[in-house]
């Protein structure tokens, strides 16, 4: 019974997923040297994927730097953007996340550092340490996903979820102090 029901579910929420991947993404690899190349770390998608994102993160470290919310909120993340994050909140769209970014970029300075990365057509995910050093306070780093997608062939965010610790050494922190 358990069986037949997981089967009613899965069929029943793949629409929901197909509905919003492009086809070729759909299609599975046709051989196991296929697909070898499309999980191997040396693949020209995931390499390019990593360049633009990078780029992108630089984007963002510079406009922290530059206390520059208004560059994060829009050539950072898409338009329905969802931010969730530990002792922050649920932010839904640039509307929601513009009063954060204002807040944050002023006092703080970040450096993302990429710890797991993958990506097949136009939907990526990259799991990172995002260290910020605040003008007053400890430094702490986030372990936070970030969700993209390609839109136009230009890769933006479509939404992030971070807690308080690090990927690199697989341990949760103490949330930071208000304030920080």
């Amino acid at each position: 019974m358990s069986r037949i029901l997981s089967s009613v579910l899965l069929a029943a929420t793949l629409p929901l997923f197909g509905a919003h991947t492009p086809a070729a993404a759909q299609t599975p690899p046709s051989d196991a040297t296929a697909a070898k190349a499309t999980a191997s770390p040396d693949s020209a998608e995931l390499k390019a994927f990593k360049a633009a994102i990078r780029a992108k993160y630089a984007l963002k470290e510079r406009a922290f730097a530059a206390h520059d919310a208004e560059t994060i909120v829009t050539k950072f993340y898409t338009a329905d953007v969802i931010s969730v994050g530990e002792g922050e909140g649920i932010f839904i769209g640039r509307d929601q996340i513009r009063p954060l970014y204002q807040d944050v970029v002023k006092d703080n300075v970040v450096r993302i550092d990429s710890v797991y990365t993958y990506v097949s057509g136009s939907a990526g995910w990259d799991w990172a340490d995002f260290h910020v050093t605040p003008a007053k306070g400890e430094p702490f780093t986030f372990a936070i996903l970030f969700l993209w997608t390609r839109i136009n062939g230009v890769w933006m965010c479509k939404g992030d979820f971070f807690v308080n610790g690090s990927l690199r050494t697989g341990k949760l922190a103490t949330p930071a102090p208000a304030g920080s």
